[in-house]
Parts: structure tokens; sequence; C-alpha cells
């Protein structure tokens, strides 16, 4: 077993071998890429639920999803809350599109889960709570409410079923959840303690105390046109939209991955993580801790901008403040090569998906190094003058991208940045 300060000539490398997603754009990762690339906008009214007196009432809802169709049988699916279910599905794919199966090609203590969720069992939550405001005794609360609503059983259900028995970490930072989980993956692998790990994250949080308690923390826009409701970077702005899903990969030595001839989508290269220590939910207006995160993450990728072609999913919440902090961060951390950058905000498009949006960003990034084709910002038809940057408006746009970065920013002032390189 390697140290945690091994040299870097003993570091190791490590391979994105398979990945799943369920999204307002696509429940599996074929769809996400089309609609990311096509522009498509998931975001729609709200239908599940009356939202006439609530203050937000369009979301990401997940569509068409059938977890059965992903290995789940009725009993398990009716004990579970929709995070478990989204989480179960996006891992059941990306396992599969892996190839791995513990026991067979790889050591069950050699394979983790780090699976994280910035609420948990949002819907239990709201139900059960319901349950105990009609009768106080607590006599009808379900005796499955604890380990259903936790947020790390979504984690540990994945281990379950795919017989991991290695390190089983649920990370809880907020928007910033899933890329801090594979960042944390990335670096097990690479100083030696997993050989490989199902990592990425989860979240439902389009239920309406959510939308509620989003909203009145000032973080939603009210827009009611759903397709004019996310506008990352744009000066028209309000806030973010409220989305659903899962998104997981699976990273895997890269020796490992090649001895039993994976599919090889990209190679992890690079993490950053720092603290804003300022504010609950404000970032930090210079932008130095996000700058360093990103920096981070470059430096350990060998970034050289006499040659890389750079493309970067930016957090874009379209939030006032976060749009202008991460665009400042940018300039910090590359300085003039940030106005050669590639930079778009998926999120226009399948909306915040909170601790799965990383891991989502994380899959458009390796999809777009794999195209060569950069993922657009859709409706910004208004630019905000002080984001300067090329967040490449309306149109996807195809060029040879060679570095991809994803960040992500959570309340708590939690920053987080992770790198692919083209294999």
């Amino acid at each position: 077993m390697k140290d945690s300060k091994a040299p870097e000539s003993a570091l190791r490398r490590v391979a994105v071998t398979g990945m799943g997603i369920i999204s307002c754009i696509g429940n599996d990762v074929q769809t996400f890429k089309k609609n990311l690339f096509d522009g498509v906008c998931g975001i729609e009214s709200i239908t599940e639920f009356e939202t006439d007196i609530l203050p937000v009432k369009i979301g990401g809802k997940i569509k068409d999803f059938k977890p059965e169709d992903y290995g789940m049988d009725k009993p398990f699916i009716r004990k579970q809350d929709p995070f478990t279910l989204f989480a179960m599905a996006a891992a059941y794919q990306a396992m599969n599109d892996s190839g791995l199966k513990s026991g067979e090609n790889i050591d069950p203590f050699r394979l983790g889960t780090y699976v994280g969720s910035g609420i948990g069992g949002f819907q239990t939550i709201q139900r059960e709570l319901e349950k105990f405001k009609d009768d106080p005794s607590g006599q009808w609360i379900s005796p499955n409410f604890i380990p259903t609503m936790i947020s790390d059983i979504a984690g540990g259900q994945i281990a379950i079923k795919h017989g991991a028995k290695g390190s089983c970490i649920d990370i809880v930072t907020a928007c910033a959840t899933s890329t801090h989980s594979l960042g944390e993956a990335f670096r097990a692998i690479r100083h030696g303690y997993s050989d490989a790990i199902i990592a990425g994250g989860t979240d439902h949080c389009t239920i309406p105390i959510g939308l509620a308690g989003f909203a009145n923390a000032r973080a939603l826009t009210r827009e009611s046109n759903p397709k004019r409701a996310c506008l990352p970077f744009n000066a028209e702005r309000g806030g973010f939209v409220m989305a659903d899903g899962a998104a997981i990969l699976v990273l895997e030595e890269m020796e490992h991955a090649i001895a039993r001839g994976a599919h090889i989508y990209a190679e992890m290269t690079g993490y950053g993580s720092t603290c804003d220590a300022y504010h609950a939910t404000a970032p930090r207006p210079d932008a130095t801790t996000q700058a360093e995160c990103i920096r981070l993450a470059l430096e350990q990728s060998g970034f050289d901008s006499s040659r890389d072609n750079v493309y970067i999913n930016a957090h874009g919440t379209g939030t006032q403040l976060n749009d202008l902090a991460e665009t400042k961060a940018y300039k910090l951390a590359l300085g003039d090569f940030a106005y050669k950058c590639h930079i778009s905000s998926t999120k226009s498009m399948h909306g915040h998906m909170f601790g799965a949006t990383g891991a989502a960003e994380a899959i458009a990034t390796v999809l777009a190094l794999q195209e060569g084709i950069v993922p657009p910002t859709i409706n910004l038809n208004t630019p905000d003058p002080e984001c300067d940057l090329d967040y490449t408006p309306n149109k996807a746009v195809k060029t040879d991208i060679n570095l991809g970065l994803s960040d992500s920013f959570g309340f708590g002032g939690h920053n987080a940045c992770i790198a692919f390189r083209k294999v």
C-alpha cells in the first residue's frame, strides 16, 4: 500500500472506464450526449404536484424513468427514495459500461464506492414529517424512514448490488458533492488505496419543500417560462433552476484497465479542493479561493499554454454572484489564457442537479474530449459584459480539445475542480 505522500514517480494513473446518468435530458449517456450537443433544454413546468401556491413552478424533472429497467425489483423499488433509485440506475449503467465484475476481474476489497448526495432522501423526509405533524406520537413513522433518507444509503445500496467491499464514502458538500466524490476517488486510486471506484452523486430536490426552501434562500429564478429560466453568464439571469438526477463514473487504475482490455474514455489527471471561508451561501467575491482549486487541478495535469486546447465545464449556475466570481477565478488561475479557453455551462440545459451536478458535468466534459465538441451555453443572447470569456453561446463548437476541466462551488464555500485529458 502506497503512502499518501508517495513521490510523484510512484503515483498511479487513473482512467474513466464507465459512465451512467439519469437526467432531465436523458436517462442514458448516449441520449444525454445527443441532447447536450444539440442544445436541448430539459427544464419544464412541474406537473407532478400542485405548484399554484409555490414561488417556483419549473424544474428539471426526470421523465420516463422505470427503475426496473436498471436491474431493480419491485420490493426494492417500493422501499427506496427516488435519490437512491436514480443512483442505482446510473451505477448500473456505469458498471455495465465498464465491464468490471467484483470477484471476477477485480478484487472486491479493491473496489470502492464514493457516491454522495447533497441532501439525501428529501421526499422521504417530507412524507414522514407530514405523518408526524398529524400524529406526534410517531406510531405511523415508517421503520424504513432512517435507512431510506440518510444520504449515505445510495452508496451503500450500490456497494451491495455490485459487491464493492472497499471504502464506501458519502461526501456531502452541497453543489460540489459529486465533484469532490470524483476527486477523492481519484486520489484514492492514484495513491494505491483502491483499484477502481464507483463515484458520483445523486439528488431529488424538486419537491414542494425543496423548491420553497431554495427559493426563500434567494437561490432560484422566479422565471415562469422554463425555456428562459436558466441563463448562466447572461445579463438577464436571475438564479438557478433546480433539477433531479444522478451521475456515476467508474474510475480505474490505468494499468488495471489496460490489462483487462477496458474501453478508456479519458484519463483523470487533476483535482483541486479549497474553501472560501467567507459566507454560508455567497461565493468569495475576489475569487482567490476558487482560482486556487482550478490552479491545483491544472498543475497536476501538467497544463501547458503552448500546447493545450482547454474546455471548461463551468459551475455556471445563473446566479448574479456566482457567474461574476467564476469569471474572475478563471482569469486569476489562467491569466490571459482564460480568453483562449472554450467554456460553457451545461446547466443551461440540464439544470442544477445539486449533489449530482458535478458528476453530470464531468460526464459532459469527458464526452466533449472524446467527441471534440464543446457543448453550448444555451439562451446566451445577452451576455453580461463582466462575464467576457468565451462561454460558447447557443451552439456547440467543433474543436480538438485535449484538456478538460469541470468545477463546482457549493454552499458553505466548498470549491472543487477536476481535470481530464484526452486519451
